[in-house]
């Protein structure tokens, strides 16, 4: 992309929730408007296109960049990175395999972010290879749920994300080191009262823009697992519906006595339609 685009994206010299407001009242494009813009861009080199198709993708840069307000990160740095990674995603699209943009850009602008979390980030100085990085952000993730972890829980995160047990151990350390008290400190002189979470994290449950931007991530959403579920056999579809989606959830041996086959066949069914799922939502 030219610099005068990068000039473009700029964050405004005001305040986040100013550019929130801005970004909101960019239109949402249609699947037909989104594929018109990325064929002008990929076959004319039309910037003008490719301005319109990242403009209106903002909106979900910044979503996703809330989800990392917890690093103490400014947003507006985040967003900006995220935007880069849009460009980038802007770039590689294809329109013609048939998905929409924002699931395809996804990838890009996690990883912008994950780059700049990395390089500001003083605990995770160390985390300089792929493996280690990925060790980092599903590890931060996992601990949030399980605490901390015992041997069993080590070895089974070392084995799948292709680490040592020792690599494990050393990042979880690194993480709890930096575990701070959610509400600020009544010492005014303390730094923890500046960098806690308390002091950075807002209430956006009244947000009217946060609302719309939300409820658009959600219909987003619902709507390419249709279409994935859509793309699956009709038996499969009738597990996932039984096992996932439906208020009372159906048992293993119930599905297998409706389908006159073994409680674990039904799980292996299950499962491979997961994968497929999975993967129809990722690509």
């Amino acid at each position: 992309m030219s610099e005068t685009l990068n000039m473009q994206l700029a964050i405004p010299t005001g305040s986040i929730e100013a550019y929130t407001q801005a970004i909101h009242r960019i239109p949402v494009l249609s699947a037909e408007e989104e594929r018109e813009l990325a064929i002008r861009f990929r076959q004319d080199e039309d910037l003008d296109a490719a301005r319109t198709l990242i403009i209106s993708h903002l909106r979900f840069v910044l979503h996703i960049a809330r989800g990392y307000n917890g690093y103490g990160l400014p947003l507006a740095d985040l967003v900006q990175e995220g935007a880069i990674g849009l460009m980038k995603a802007v770039k590689r699209f294809d329109p013609d395999v048939g998905v929409r943009l924002v699931s395809f850009a996804v990838h890009w602008i996690r990883a912008e972010m994950h780059e700049y979390i990395i390089r500001n980030w003083r605990i995770v100085k160390v985390a300089t290879t792929k493996a280690q990085r990925k060790l980092f952000f599903n590890l931060r993730s996992s601990k949030k749920r399980l605490g901390w972890f015992n041997k069993k829980e080590v070895d089974a995160v070392a084995h799948d994300l292709g680490v040592s047990p020792e690599q494990v151990l050393e990042m979880e350390k690194r993480l709890s080191g930096q575990q701070l008290s959610f509400d600020a400190s009544n010492n005014e002189e303390d730094e923890q009262s500046i960098t806690a979470p308390a002091s950075y994290l807002h209430d956006e449950h009244m947000d009217p823009a946060s609302q719309i931007e939300n409820d658009d991530w959600e219909t987003h959403n619902k709507q390419q697992l249709q279409h994935a579920l859509g793309q699956l056999d009709a038996r499969s579809q009738d597990i996932l519906h039984a096992r996932w989606l439906n208020d009372n959830k159906t048992t293993l041996q119930e599905l297998a006595d409706k389908y006159q086959i073994s409680a674990e066949r039904i799980r292996q069914l299950e499962k491979n339609a997961m994968k497929k799922l999975q993967h129809m939502l990722t690509v």
